[in-house]
């Protein structure tokens, strides 16, 4: 243990020194802190996940942190359309909870709404879950991770019967000798996870990469397939029928420790490759090269991201790979199984305890009567107290400000106005509300809507727990006491609390918070019971399910079993249907979205670093040469990219590594630069994950 973490687990005493996480991605880099005359330094450390390796995003995490846009006293709007002005904290206090109160006694419990993140600690989610549960009574909460993890978190959910986003130790990718990468640039999106794939390489393991862009993942790959955006269920139901017709299947595996497949065989028997040529655009040559690849080795790994579940048919989609590593026999054997690369730096740990629409701590679902009774045991409060279940994100969002749905919502750690689909009508929304209350520690696009902004405390000024891609529980550490004026978001929902004369306990002190965390999710799927902070600082984490304290954690998960009720894995049959809106002659192109290298999200942090503008000034249309040639349109020229919903305007970058029918635009601005201002917001039936990975649009020469 580093003098850091050893001072941090100290009450009341603050390094100089804090060995601690990347406040970015899931990969959850170490790093160690370093308070220096007038800056706060970042040094890379060897963690398992990101072994000495920090992307530019990583190195470049402290320049927030005294940033001169960073809020330091809340703001408070005192009539609608006036200015935002600074106020007292019990100004600022008095004014929401005086607001809610009128509010719900007017329009009910329900006409209060929370929207919560996926970079919240786990003391955070859990808390903020347990605060609109208790202290509002409103079944109103879900968060940003919605469209981040949901599709894969519902198919790891029917499949498996838990969801965790890797089922194994991120090492097992390095012993793959087949690795499928689907919808997934990592090479962007978490740079140091690249090390591990250098090691496939190094050991003579194949790479093989799904993605309708040529990416910088794309070009390491040995197989690139690159499918019309919205087909990877074609795709993968294709492979299946390949692996299927020569034999590659594991029998066995199929018949000791899964259910289903002989719907599943009777419905990808009809799936011909010459049809997902047809329909994907990969060539039939390469579907049978990816399929021999897949079935032919020892160890195989198919891993899912963004591009294949942010459709309206995600859950569908990454049903149809996972019942591709089923037949194949690839769950719970080392270097081998299926998984999905979280997203977001807390994207598991912040679905598990509490702030999705229909969960309770410990991935319990919240209309199980079992599980509210324990819940609620453990929060002090009657089971039949608990309000049922919510609605997912953007359902939520879209009903804000309606004669039905609430009247104010409380925003903590995420930014809609960029980042949820159709944005300008969620803008709309959010403008109608009576009360809109933003946590945040810069002003965002959605604080500079609400009618009080409150300023929080940053990843480097509080303690707390994240649980990465793996399902490792970590340990962040504080370097130091956030500024006067700041509070944490802990401190903030104890004091609404206290003013709401909410039932139960809603202590501000993280360690307080993950200790009720741990009862409340003892015996769930998530199970943290045998997690401690000091289990964590004296290893590298801890891997969920760990239920008891002197038990051990779970690195790798299906080995002998599956977490249903007969230990049997679920096939489920799933076939292609279209994108949920298909081109025309009005919108005759496909348009994708997806990240830089340079930025995070919605930008509203990474925007504000001198490194990271300079790496990526601003947004881009990206275009291929011959699309750009029929239109018109030169390198760097400003284009209009129009949708049903809305336009976007930014220059054009040509580039053969997008297919000619697509264009690609990332969603880190705001502004007329705005790429959800344009994105659908049709939705998956079972996730609620909207398509952001394809719409059908028009170019045009601004």
């Amino acid at each position: 243990m580093t003098d850091g973490a050893r001072l941090a687990t100290q009450p009341g005493v603050r390094p100089r020194e804090a060995a601690t996480h990347c406040p970015y991605c899931a990969l959850q880099c170490g790093m160690v802190l370093r308070q220096t005359a007038g800056r706060v330094e970042v040094t890379p450390r060897d963690f398992p996940t990101n072994r000495g390796g920090l992307c530019q995003k990583g190195w470049t995490a402290a320049d927030l942190l005294d940033h001169p846009d960073r809020l330091t006293t809340p703001l408070l709007r005192d009539r609608p359309g006036g200015e935002l002005r600074p106020a007292s904290w019990d100004e600022a206090l008095d004014r929401i909870t005086g607001g809610l109160r009128a509010i719900q006694e007017r329009h009910g419990r329900d006409a209060v709404a929370v929207f919560g993140g996926g970079g919240l600690t786990n003391e955070k989610a859990y808390a903020l879950g347990k605060f609109a549960r208790v202290a509002l009574g409103t079944r109103h909460i879900d968060y940003n991770g919605r469209w981040c993890m949901s599709s894969a978190a519902a198919a790891g959910m029917r499949a498996f019967g838990v969801d965790r986003g890797l089922p194994f130790p991120l090492a097992d990718l390095g012993r793959a000798d087949t690795l499928l990468l689907v919808g997934a640039n990592p090479a962007e999106t978490m740079p140091p996870l690249m090390r591990h794939l250098a090691d496939q390489r190094a050991r003579g393991g194949r790479l093989i990469v799904v993605d309708p862009r040529l990416t910088a993942t794309a070009r390491q790959a040995d197989l690139h397939l690159q499918p019309l955006p919205g087909t990877d269920l074609a795709v993968a139901n294709a492979l299946l029928h390949i692996a299927l017709t020569e034999g590659w299947l594991d029998r066995a595996y199929v018949a000791d420790r899964t259910t289903g497949f002989d719907e599943v065989r009777r419905t990808v028997a009809g799936c011909w490759p010459a049809e997902a040529e047809r329909l994907s655009g990969v060539p039939v040559a390469d579907l049978e090269a990816t399929a021999r690849a897949l079935s032919t080795v020892d160890r195989a790994v198919i891993l899912t991201a963004r591009g294949a579940e942010q459709h309206a048919k995600g859950v569908d989609t990454v049903t149809a790979f996972i019942n591709l590593a089923l037949a194949l026999g690839l769950p719970g054997r080392p270097g081998s199984g299926y998984g999905c690369l979280t997203g977001q730096g807390n994207g598991q740990g912040g679905r598990e305890h509490g702030q999705k629409a229909d969960q309770l701590p410990g991935y319990r679902r919240i209309d199980d009567p079992a599980a509210r009774e324990h819940v609620a045991e453990v929060w002090g409060v009657d089971p039949a107290a608990l309000p049922g279940p919510g609605v997912p994100a953007y359902q939520l969002l879209d009903s804000l400000g309606t004669t039905h749905g609430p009247r104010a919502l409380l925003v903590f750690g995420s930014n809609p106005v960029v980042s949820a689909p159709r944005a300008a009508r969620v803008e709309s929304r959010l403008r109608d509300l009576d009360l809109l209350v933003v946590a945040d520690f810069l002003r965002s696009e959605t604080a500079d809507l609400a009618d009080v902004v409150l300023p929080v405390a940053q990843w480097a000024e509080e303690d707390g727990t994240m649980t990465n891609l793996e399902g490792r529980v970590l340990r962040r550490r504080a370097l130091r006491e956030p500024p006067p004026g700041v509070r944490t978001d802990l401190a903030v929902l104890a004091a609404l609390a206290a003013r709401l004369d909410a039932p139960g306990a809603f202590p501000a002190d993280p360690a307080a918070v993950f200790e009720e965390l741990r009862r409340a999710s003892a015996g769930g799927p998530a199970d943290y019971a045998g997690v401690s902070w000091d289990r964590i600082d004296a290893d590298t984490g801890v891997f969920w399910p760990c239920p008891d304290e002197d038990g051990p954690d779970t690195p790798r998960l299906f080995a002998d079993r599956f977490p249903t009720p007969d230990g049997r894995a679920r096939f489920r049959a799933v076939t292609h249907r279209p994108a949920a809106e298909p081109v025309c002659a009005d919108y005759p192109l496909h348009l994708t979205t997806g990240r830089v290298l340079a930025h995070y999200q919605s930008g509203a942090q990474t925007r504000r670093v001198a490194a990271l503008r300079r790496a990526a000034p601003g947004a881009f249309v990206e275009l291929h040469p011959d699309l750009a040639g029929r239109l018109g349109v030169a390198e760097g020229e400003e284009v209009r990219v129009v949708s049903r919903r809305g336009e976007l305007r930014a220059p054009a970058r040509l580039s053969p590594a997008i297919r000619p029918d697509t264009v690609f635009a990332p969603f880190h601005w705001p502004g007329a630069a705005r790429a959800n201002s344009v994105t659908n917001d049709a939705v998956d039936p079972v996730s609620g994950m909207p398509e952001f990975k394809i719409c059908a649009v028009r170019v045009e020469r601004a």
